[in-house]
């Protein structure tokens, strides 16, 4: 069964959405980013999403059918210092909705998490399950949409529904200078999101491409192919490619 609001993974897990500091305290922004987490963890706003990502959850997949699922909204993970967000489109059904952190458990995630290593953003190259020691440096990853969706297609009424859990954590977030957005889903909700932010958007539209990049001027907008099999395993995207992106946003969030 997937977990429920009352489940001690539910709050252990989202506690442990944001990295710690080195001697293991809490500060008060952390503190924030962990309340926030945890009311994201318990989000059932959209009917089609709550339905698809518990049904998953029970029924499983033959491979993890011994596994207790997340089956639950995904929080945010990484450094609350972070200078760059990364935003996906939204939790694999048998990754991050099975595991309960983003891009944790499946292969998009095994791409992701060793460029972010190679670019010095990860300690280890590989994330298996919340506690497998995995930190971020300078970098958060979140998602436009915090629930597995139906053919990993969300629609826009959900999309605009999870936004202000985004645009919550941006808040919280103050040294980010420099947006990651890991496919066209991903641009275009980045682009709304600061949008309502009050950050000004050039005309015409900014348009999505792999290693696109805007000024907007107290953000920088970089985009990368999504690290989804489709493009990895046709060589849409190589690691190459992804680690010239990462490094860019190093470089441009070290200033």
């Amino acid at each position: 069964m997937p977990a429920a609001a009352t489940t001690p993974v539910t709050v252990s897990r989202a506690r442990r959405g944001a990295n710690t500091g080195s001697n293991g305290t809490v500060g008060p922004v952390d503190a924030a980013l962990a309340e926030h987490q945890q009311r994201v963890s318990e989000c059932r706003a959209c009917p089609r999403l709550v339905a698809w990502r518990e049904e998953v959850a029970v029924v499983r997949r033959a491979a993890y059918r011994d596994e207790e699922y997340w089956g639950r909204p995904v929080p945010a993970f990484g450094d609350p210092a972070a200078r760059v967000l990364l935003v996906g489109l939204a939790p694999a059904a048998h990754g991050a909705n099975r595991t309960g952190r983003m891009f944790t458990g499946d292969r998009s995630g095994d791409f992701l998490y060793a460029a972010l290593h190679r670019t010095g953003f990860a300690n280890q190259p590989h994330a298996d399950r919340p506690g497998d020691g995995l930190e971020l440096t300078d970098c958060w990853i979140t998602a436009v949409v915090r629930c597995a969706p139906p053919q990993n297609k969300p629609t826009t009424t959900e999309r605009d529904a999870c936004l202000p859990w985004t645009a919550r954590e941006l808040e919280l977030l103050p040294n980010v200078r420099v947006v990651v957005c890991l496919g066209q889903f991903g641009w275009d909700g980045a682009l709304r999101l600061l949008a309502e932010r009050g950050v000004p958007i050039p005309r015409p539209r900014p348009r999505f491409g792999h290693g696109a990049e805007v000024d907007l001027g107290d953000v920088r907008l970089l985009g990368t192919f999504h690290p989804s099999q489709q493009n990895t395993f046709t060589g849409r995207l190589t690691p190459p490619m992804l680690d010239a992106v990462l490094a860019r946003a190093a470089e441009l969030a070290a200033g």
